[in-house]
C-alpha cells in the first residue's frame, strides 16, 4: 500500500467513530506524491490533504480530535505506520488553548524522538 493510502484508509477508520482531522504531517516523499496527485508543482505553495494543510515533517502522521466525556476534548497524534503507533490526551474544557499547543508540540516531539531510535 502506498503511503498517502495508508494516510486515507487510516484517516477512514477514524472518522468512523466520530474523529476529525485536525493537522496533517508528511515527510518528503509522499508530500511529493500528495503534490503530484493534486497537481502542484510549486514545492513553496500550501498543499491541503482532505482540505487541511499539510506541514512538512520528519514523520508521517495525523492530529485527530473528538469530543469526550464531561466536555473535555481527546486529541490523538497517529502516526502512518506499521505497525500503528499513537499518542494521546484529553483536555480539560477550561483549558488554555496556548497550554493544549504547548502539549501537542511536546507530544510531536516525543513521536519525533521515537522515530529516530528506530
Amino acid at each position: 500500500m502506498e503511503q498517502l493510502e495508508r494516510f486515507r484508509a487510516t484517516l477512514a477508520t477514524y472518522r468512523k467513530h466520530g474523529w476529525q482531522l485536525k493537522r496533517v504531517l508528511m515527510r518528503a516523499d509522499p508530500l511529493a506524491a500528495l503534490r503530484a496527485e493534486v497537481g502542484s508543482a510549486d514545492e513553496t505553495a500550501a498543499v491541503q490533504f482532505e482540505q487541511v494543510n499539510v506541514q512538512p515533517a520528519p514523520f508521517d502522521a495525523i492530529w485527530l480530535a473528538r469530543p469526550s466525556h464531561g466536555g473535555r476534548e481527546a486529541w490523538e497524534l497517529r502516526l502512518i505506520s506499521e505497525p500503528p503507533y499513537a499518542l494521546f490526551e484529553l483536555f480539560e474544557p477550561d483549558e488554555p488553548e496556548d497550554d493544549r499547543e504547548d502539549v501537542r508540540r511536546e507530544m510531536e516531539a516525543r513521536l519525533k524522538e521515537m522515530m529516530k531510535a528506530k
